[in-house]
């Protein structure tokens, strides 16, 4: 598991993991989650993210601004 743990059914990645994933940049995944506009955990310093939810998030985002939403076709 790619800096995860499995939490149910959900995988929760971590923010370098998410990234990596996502191929987002770490310091703008933060800045979100920081700012409330990705949903996480956050674990004393660490987050924790639902990957297909935030997925979900950021493909929803670029849909209402009429972005592209690459994110959203990531497996």
């Amino acid at each position: 598991m790619l800096g995860g743990m499995n939490n149910g059914n959900q995988q929760l990645l971590s923010l370098p993991a998410l990234a990596e994933v996502l191929k987002l940049p770490e310091c703008w995944l933060k800045a979100e989650a920081d700012a409330g506009r990705i949903p996480h955990l956050k674990i004393d310093k660490r987050y924790r993210f639902n990957r297909d939810t935030v997925v979900a998030v950021l493909a929803r985002r670029a849909a209402q601004s009429g972005e592209r939403a690459e994110v959203a076709s990531v497996q």
